[in-house]
This record gives C-alpha cells, sequence and structure tokens, in this order.
C-alpha cells in the first residue's frame, strides 16, 4: 500500500526506467498555465493580487504532490489524465520529469515566501512569474521541456524516452528551415507590421477625460505623506512600470 502511494512514474515491463504519460503532462501543463495567466493579468492590468496568490498556494500544493507523494494523486494532473483518456499513451522518461518540477516547486516556495507571507511587490514577482507561464507554455505548446534540457545538463546520466523522441533523433538528421520558410516568415512579419500601423493611425482618439474640479467639486488638499507614499521607485520607472505601480498601490 505504501509503495502505491508513494511512487513516482509507473514500472512497465517494457522499460528500464519509470515512465510518465507525456500527453498527461502537457495537458495539465495547460490548464496550469491557463490559470496562471489568468492571475498573472488581474495582476499586471487591474492591480489586483488576490488571484496569484491563490494561484500560488494551489501550485505549491499540486507541485508538492508531483514530487513527493505520487503524480497520479496530484489534481491537475488528474484533470489532465482525464483530458486526454481517449488518446494513445506517450510514456517519457519520469527522473527529468521530477528534476523539472523540482524547478517549478523551488519557484513556487519563492513566491510563496514573496507574495503569500511577505506582500512583497516589485519585479521579483514579475521575472518568477514569467518564467513559471514560459515553463508551462512550452511544455504545453511544443511538449518541449526546459527542465529536462537542463537535467541533460547537470547530469551526468542523460534523460531517457524524451518526448517526441528527441533523446534519439541525430543532430544531422534533423530537419532544417529553408529559405522559402524563411522569407514567408518574414513577408508575414511586415504585412502584419502594415497592418498594424495603419489600424493604429485611423483609430479614433480618446476622448478628453473631464475634470471634476472645473465643474464646481471641491479641491482635495495635497497630502505630503501620500504623495511621498505615491513617489515611483526608480526600478518602476527604469522598466517601463510606472503606471502600472500606481495602479497596483492605488496612487492615481
Amino acid at each position: 500500500m505504501t509503495n502505491f502511494f508513494f511512487q513516482f512514474g509507473q514500472k512497465l515491463p517494457e522499460y528500464e526506467i519509470p515512465v510518465l504519460n507525456e500527453r498527461a503532462i502537457r495537458a495539465s501543463a495547460g490548464i496550469l498555465f491557463f490559470l496562471g495567466l489568468i492571475s498573472f493579468m488581474n495582476a499586471w492590468l487591474a492591480g489586483n493580487f488576490q488571484p496569484t496568490r491563490v494561484f500560488v498556494v494551489c501550485f505549491l500544493i499540486e507541485f508538492t504532490i508531483r514530487i513527493f507523494i505520487n503524480p497520479r494523486f496530484a489534481p491537475i494532473m488528474i484533470l489532465g489524465e482525464w483530458a486526454v483518456r481517449k488518446q494513445q499513451p506517450e510514456w517519457t522518461g519520469a527522473p527529468q520529469k521530477r528534476f523539472a518540477w523540482g524547478i517549478g516547486f523551488v519557484l513556487a516556495v519563492t513566491m510563496l515566501y514573496l507574495m503569500v507571507l511577505n506582500n512583497v511587490i516589485g519585479p521579483i514577482n514579475l521575472v518568477v512569474c514569467s518564467m513559471c507561464l514560459a515553463l508551462l507554455f512550452f511544455e504545453t505548446a511544443f511538449g518541449i521541456c526546459i527542465g529536462c534540457k537542463i537535467y541533460n545538463v547537470v547530469n551526468k546520466e542523460k534523460a531517457k524516452l524524451c518526448p517526441g523522441g528527441s533523446c534519439k533523433i541525430p543532430a544531422n538528421q534533423m530537419p532544417s528551415v529553408t529559405l522559402a520558410q524563411v522569407l514567408s516568415v518574414t513577408a508575414f512579419a511586415c504585412a502584419a507590421a502594415g497592418i498594424a500601423q495603419s489600424i493604429y493611425s485611423t483609430a479614433p482618439r480618446h476622448a478628453v477625460e473631464f475634470d471634476k474640479s472645473v465643474a464646481g467639486q471641491p479641491v482635495v488638499p495635497v497630502d505630503p505623506a501620500e504623495v511621498e507614499r505615491c513617489k515611483v521607485p526608480d526600478f518602476a520607472e527604469v522598466i517601463g512600470h510606472a503606471e502600472k505601480w500606481k495602479l497596483h498601490n492605488n496612487c492615481k
């Protein structure tokens, strides 16, 4: 019973190492990416960090179960397995996935300490959140496990059973990009830039905001302490985050 609960990966007779279903992993990464992007946009655009704090705690619970108990009992992994239940499993090596998820676990602990426990708001949050979203996006969109590639760099024993058979493909047999494809992408990028320029140049101007003080509304006296509190820090100015910083800190 203990082995059933505390087990990382399935042991199948045809494979020499424990394996995991890559299709379920990609599906669960897509679910996490979707939820993470929603919470990130709430913080970035609306200044509401509560969804991000909830996501960080849930993310940490998910990866704690995956790494230290059993991926089969992790809630998001269960949803991922259910989503691809009618698809043929694609087995991938479990050791490199455990290492990759360990990176996610460390990022989640960092965000828990910063955002949930200490309510820290700054560029470090943006960097860590962006890293998490990037890792999840590459996993779900391209089937590229960046953590697994780091595993190959730091581990003497290279990863086996990589997604899509990427471990076995010789470098000289990888498909190359042709000149015609490069020209196609370049033409598309130029066309998109031209369309964007045309649309932005013909967009209607925003209406000038009405100044309530002109309409006879009382003017609120300026509080020096409030002015000092709402002084935009240098890091926010450097990264072009001044307006968002004011929004996050309820400053006008």
